[in-house]
């Protein structure tokens, strides 16, 4: 008797990866549930994400920290033994709906950090097998760039333009020039609208985020989606999945059966699931024979500094994006005492709400308040620019996540504890990239410089808790995301990833999903 299931395969999780996992799996033929634990964002009762216009309302719905927004979606996080905040989205479209659309690919250096300087562990994977993959998700995903970047090979690039420099990227880059340093526009996945013909300048834009583009194709083409899906734990018989527990709005628990479950909740969430899955056959948790899930975190230690120039610079527009970005320093440099790099993003610093915030002005906010107020929105407002910095995070076991029993989400599930410290290794490389940054706004004519060389509520990138390798005694899966120890259950997300990178990694994410995506369906054909 043949058992019956409810699909083909059951992915969890509705955001990048599991968008791109669906769209793949569905034009093959694959029938597809997904169960995501949030909803769809409600952008006509919330707002937009990034509105200048309602500043306020935008700050209270779109909250990036799950323990201040408190969603019914979101489940606890302890990370009070962290140096670094979580944040993300919970709901379809996941992290995208809040990210600032910054597109930037992993260099061939980051996927050999370990032949090439000598410390953490090689990917096994190149950049030359992702390389097509890049290529084909800019073109699904809409991405403006510039081909030609001396950080990489030569090869294709987005098919669309970048977004057009204002004032201060156009001062900026002359400051590059001046010093002679690289610097390159900047690639967003954000679609222009119109062009005004005269001055080139922009008449809206649209921030691509997965809700947006990616889930109506994957419905159009059949893909169900389960909104308000708790998985509780993947259902196993011995080595097999056979499908996932979930608990719906009302509590209620369900069951649903697949030949293969794909994991795409990110960096926390995936861990989360595996060590939920715990059984009499699996004690330590899911796929967790090499002890690895939940360790090795990864979060984007971030600095950032500004600049305050004497004039308008038309900055005061919505966060989106980054108009330069220099990769000028990314390759280590013995000289420096430190190894790994930084890409540098330079970004508008948006309306009057955004300039108050902790970063990257806590350094300069002692006298923001009271009688100095207006006088100091005013002299940064429209006059300002950032520069972001996303640092290599080495990969260390001791930087982990566990169940924490004692603070459960909405459905009696246990949230997570972080345990996560910044080693000497991410602090130098920060201080270093940000007195760098000084130097390039005092060039370019800024009067004030703030430096905030590492911010606290900055873990938008989530990496690293169930690592890839071909030793299963030493990774989670394989080089596809196939798990080495329940060969039907897979992981697309950025946890299985083997080094951070110093750069935002939404773009190796969409060609890693497509990548992972591809194998298991020429692998499921040839079986």
């Amino acid at each position: 008797m043949t058992e019956r299931n409810d699909a083909d395969v059951i992915i969890v999780g509705a955001g990048l990866s599991g968008a791109i996992a669906a769209i793949e799996l569905a034009r093959a033929g694959r029938s597809v549930l997904c169960l995501e634990q949030g909803d769809w964002p409600d952008y006509a009762a919330d707002g937009a994400v990034h509105d200048l216009d309602s500043e306020i309302l935008a700050e209270r719905c779109w909250k990036r920290d799950p323990n201040a927004r408190r969603n019914p979606a979101d489940y606890p996080i302890d990370d009070t033994d962290s140096d670094i905040t979580a944040l993300m989205w919970n709901g379809v479209g996941g992290s995208t709906v809040l990210y600032l659309a910054k597109w930037n690919r992993m260099t061939p250096g980051d996927f050999r950090v370990r032949s090439q300087d000598g410390v953490a562990d090689d990917w096994p994977l190149s950049y030359e097998d992702l390389e097509p993959y890049y290529v084909e998700v800019e073109r699904e995903l809409r991405v403006g760039g510039l081909a030609g970047d001396p950080a990489y090979p030569a090869g294709d690039g987005p098919e669309l333009p970048p977004i057009p420099l204002r004032e201060f990227g156009r001062r900026v880059a002359g400051a590059f020039n001046d010093l002679g340093m690289a610097w390159w526009p900047g690639a967003s996945s954000i679609y222009p609208g119109k062009r005004a013909a005269a001055s080139g300048e922009l008449d809206g834009a649209v921030k691509l985020s997965t809700d947006v583009l990616g889930w109506p194709t994957a419905l159009e083409l059949g893909v169900e989606l389960r909104v308000g899906a708790r998985v509780s734990r993947v259902l196993t018989e011995g080595d097999r999945a056979v499908g996932c527990e979930y608990i719906d709005a009302d509590g209620e628990r369900h069951e649903v059966r697949s030949g293969s479950v794909i994991l795409c909740a990110n960096g926390l969430g995936t861990p989360r699931i595996l060590l939920m899955s715990a059984s009499d056959e699996h004690p330590a948790g899911l796929a967790n024979s090499s002890g690895l899930v939940g360790k090795r975190l990864m979060m984007h230690p971030f600095g950032a500094v500004a600049g305050v120039f004497p004039d308008e610079v038309d900055s005061a527009v919505s966060p989106l994006g980054q108009q330069i970005q220099s990769m000028h320093f990314y390759e280590s440099d013995p000289t420096r005492g430190f190894v790994r790099g930084v890409k540098w993003g330079l970004q508008p610093t948006g309306g009057p709400l955004s300039l108050t915030r902790s970063y990257p002005w806590e350094a300069a906010n002692e006298t923001l308040w009271y009688e100095n107020f207006h006088r100091t929105i005013k002299r940064r407002y429209n006059r300002s620019a950032m520069f972001s910095f996303v640092g290599e995070d080495l990969p260390l076991e001791s930087n982990r996540i566990e169940l924490d029993a004692s603070a459960v989400d909405a459905a009696g599930l246990p949230g997570i504890r972080i345990h996560y410290r910044a080693d000497e290794n991410s602090r130098a490389l920060l201080d270093w990239h940000t007195q760098q940054a000084k130097r390039v706004f005092e060039a370019a004519g800024a009067i004030e410089v703030v430096v905030a060389p590492m911010v606290r509520q900055s873990g938008w990138h989530l990496m690293g808790t169930t690592v890839m390798g071909e030793d299963p005694a030493t990774s989670v899966t394989d080089r596809y995301g196939r798990c080495h120890d329940v060969p039907n259950l897979f992981i697309f997300d950025s946890s299985t990833w083997v080094t951070s990178g110093g750069l935002n990694p939404v773009a190796t994410q969409a060609a890693l999903a497509l990548w992972s995506a591809r194998a298991f369906i020429d692998q499921g054909e040839r079986r």
